[in-house]
């Protein structure tokens, strides 16, 4: 019997949502485009990467600017609606709709572990002898996208959310 090759195993890196929020990739309020959510200066000059941070959503299309700065954090809970950037409410561009329910992704970084569990055949969650982060961002995937009949539908999806962004 031949090893599983790295491609075909997955194994979670415990990240969790909360990691992917540095950067996050929005439709502009004001043109509709792609708008790019990240960590705003702090008054002495350097980036908190926190959950609080000061955030400032820029769109180099339109030149929409907007800063956000500690008030509240609003994190996407259904899955069978759109998901919203958690600062600003915004409307994530990052995602497509399936017949089961919504995909969507903070960034590229989110979306690559999404892609990288559903197409693996081999998953490998984290042990239960382990200490540490247990509800991650893929144990946290809702049931049907965790299935292997519906893998095909999934990836497709994602391959959408990419061509999405090629045409932005």
């Amino acid at each position: 019997m031949s090893p599983i090759s790295t491609h075909h195993r997955f194994r979670d890196p415990r990240s969790t949502k909360y990691d992917f929020l540095a950067s996050v990739l929005v439709r502009c309020p004001g043109c509709e485009k792609v708008a790019h959510v990240g960590t705003a200066p702090d008054p002495d000059g350097g980036y908190d990467q926190g959950l609080f941070a000061p955030r400032r959503l820029v769109c180099r299309n339109c030149g929409t600017a907007k800063e956000w700065s500690r008030r509240r954090v609003t994190l996407p809970r259904d899955r069978n609606e759109s998901a919203a950037d958690p600062y600003f409410g915004v409307r994530l561009w990052l995602q497509t709709e399936t017949r089961h329910g919504w995909v969507w992704a903070y960034n590229l970084e989110h979306l690559d572990v999404i892609r990288r569990f559903v197409q693996a055949p081999l998953r490998e969650g984290v042990p239960w002898h382990e200490k540490g982060r247990r509800m991650t961002v893929v144990a946290r995937l809702p049931a049907w996208m965790q299935q292997a009949k519906n893998r095909d539908e999934v990836l497709r999806a994602i391959a959408r959310i990419h061509a999405s962004l090629l045409r932005a």
